[in-house]
């Protein structure tokens, strides 16, 4: 057998996945490896109709009457135009803040305050985390029920200046020996809540304008950057109840799917060993060695352990601090994402027996804590066609011509091609037969429980990556704002559709029902989970009527302490000037 027809782990041949990239119609290919993976299957359109697979990839051509013009959509459109500027300071504010997960206590207020204004009435603390609220808005019967996903935690590290194409930390911490950048905003955050909290109000606006039907509730998420918000509330049941669910995300490009993504696992390792000094390493047990034979050996787990649909990474939290201090405590935090909960859990067990090689090889011991867990999201191609719709009425955002020589300019720091911000709506397209892998969102556990439709606006010029100091740059900056509006506007009209259109509504939900038939989500977080909180400020308490801890948390959490001895060396050896026996 050569090497290309070697099986990859997904079950496909290297030959097979060259063939599926090239031509559409060998999609049926793939059938008897989804099948083995019912999650994966259920995110694939084969979950739909295999038989019309691949005409759909071949001569698919988006539906051009779904986007109803409507007195009410024309309402919610126009109160995001008045309202622009109060949008675009909540997202200001937010991006100042630049909070870190569980810990948005300025940012989390500021969104519920904005929509309790535009009168939605607030639950703080869904799921058990402080930060985490629930906004609700109803009118007349009550029925359909839609809701809407705010964020709103920061990156470490992407402290940016608004607006400046150039590398300047906003904040920056000076240490001579390790100088470290604040937070920052670089996953769009700010944006993707104040948006969502407009197209929310928005909606409420026209419901009681024209007099419409249903129920808007949105979901103030904490900790979207750990993996954690989302997934806990699901499975504390704070979802429950709804019809569909829109969402959306900052993105180089205009444009939506219903596309699927990795599943993720994300745990830390803790490595417990003895102190000393540099300068007599002997008899030490070292942490430090620890988390480094740990990342060493999970490098040769890429070769031949993980598949084209993995990832695989890590940061070391806690170490040494001193070249001659040896730390009795050193910390590793690891994701493994993959294309299903299953082949997530594969990965990560792996990643664990690397971390118990490591300990035993350093004579430390280890402890090990799951962060986090998220399911591989589940699509909705008739919700992504209503979206795709919407977006073409609407049009794209437009920026002018000083948005886009500040785009130009980011490009050209980061070296990347000088094409601006995307002024056009990306062809809506059906999902690659071949999943290859990439990101993770807990929005995916969502989408097991409830018809979830997800776009993105050009928030970022193309060729800038995520999770950077430019999109920082950006977030709060003109062409920022301009993509946020256009987004509202995009979640709002869609949403006016979903209260005014039942037929679509039971076309989503009749789609959901034929993907998740052979499925049964069960939450990838065990149930002794612990929830990772810090304590919050009194203020924050005291003006969201919380007590603190929630109920089922112990406070303060159990010490992570090393009560390690040194290692045994054995035998005293005689010394070396005894003259010999006799």
């Amino acid at each position: 057998m050569c090497e290309t027809d070697h099986l990859d782990p997904s079950g496909y041949s290297r030959r097979d996945l060259l063939g599926l990239l090239g031509m559409a119609g060998a999609g049926l290919a793939i059938a008897p490896a989804l099948a083995a993976d019912p999650a994966l299957a259920a995110a694939s359109d084969l979950a739909l109709d295999p038989k019309t697979m691949p005409s759909d990839l071949v001569n698919y051509e988006p539906p051009t009457n779904l986007a109803v013009d409507s007195q009410a959509k024309d309402a919610a459109i126009s109160w995001i135009d008045r309202q622009s500027e109060r949008i675009a300071g909540l997202n200001d504010r937010i991006w100042e803040y630049a909070e870190p997960s569980l810990a948005e206590w300025n940012s989390s207020w500021a969104e519920a305050q904005f929509l309790a204004a535009n009168g939605f009435t607030i639950e703080w603390g869904a799921g058990g985390m402080p930060t985490a609220f629930v906004a609700t808005f109803s009118h007349g019967t009550g029925k359909p029920v839609i809701g809407f996903s705010g964020e709103y935690d920061a990156l470490p590290g992407l402290s940016q200046e608004k607006g400046n194409p150039k590398h300047n930390p906003l904040v920056y911490h000076h240490d001579p020996y390790a100088p470290t950048y604040g937070f920052g905003h670089g996953c769009g955050h700010c944006a993707l809540g104040a948006a969502a909290a407009g197209a929310a109000a928005a909606t409420a606006a026209a419901m009681k304008a024209r007099n419409l039907d249903g129920t808007i509730k949105f979901f103030g998420s904490t900790a979207e950057e750990q993996l954690v918000g989302k997934s806990v509330a699901v499975k504390a049941g704070v979802y429950r109840g709804l019809d569909a669910f829109v969402d959306w995300h900052p993105a180089t490009n205009n444009s939506t799917s219903w596309s699927s993504g990795n599943a993720m696992y994300s745990v830390a390792f803790h490595f417990l060993g003895t102190d000393g000094h540099g300068g007599s390493p002997l008899e030490t047990r070292s942490t430090q060695d620890a988390v480094t034979a740990m990342a060493m050996l999970t490098e040769f787990l890429r070769e031949s352990d993980m598949a084209h649909t993995a990832r695989m990474h890590h940061a070391i939290r806690q170490t040494g601090q001193a070249p001659n201090v040896f730390p009795t405590l050193s910390s590793i935090w690891y994701y493994a994402r993959e294309g299903s909960p299953a082949r997530s859990k594969v990965l990560m067990d792996k990643i664990v027996k690397c971390a118990e090689a490591a300990a035993l090889a350093t004579g430390t011991r280890m402890e090990h804590r799951i962060m986090g867990g998220v399911w591989n999201k589940l699509g909705n191609k008739r919700g992504a066609e209503l979206m795709y719709a919407n977006m073409t009425q609407v049009g794209p955002p437009t920026f002018s011509e000083a948005d886009q020589r500040f785009g130009k300019a980011l490009q050209r720091s980061n070296g990347s091609a000088e094409t601006g911000f995307s002024g056009t709506i990306s062809e809506l397209r059906p999902p690659s037969p071949v999943f290859m892998g990439g990101g993770s969102t807990d929005v995916a556990d969502i989408s097991w429980q409830v018809p979830t439709i997800s776009m993105g606006t050009a928030h970022q010029p193309g060729g800038t990556k995520n999770h950077s100091w430019h999109h920082t740059a950006t977030a709060a900056a003109n062409p920022g704002h301009v993509s946020m509006l256009a987004a509202a506007k995009y979640l709002a009209a869609t949403t006016v559709d979903l209260l005014t259109q039942p037929t679509i509504l039971a076309e989503m939900k009749e789609e959901f029902d034929r993907r998740t038939s052979k499925i049964k989500w069960k939450s990838m977080l065990p149930n002794d989970y612990q929830l990772p909180l810090y304590e919050p400020p009194k203020w924050f308490l005291q003006r969201t009527g919380q007590s603190w801890p929630p109920r089922g948390v112990k406070w303060p959490p159990r010490r992570i302490v090393s009560t390690e001895t040194a290692p045994d060396l054995g035998p005293d050896l005689p010394p070396s000037n005894l003259p010999p026996l006799d």
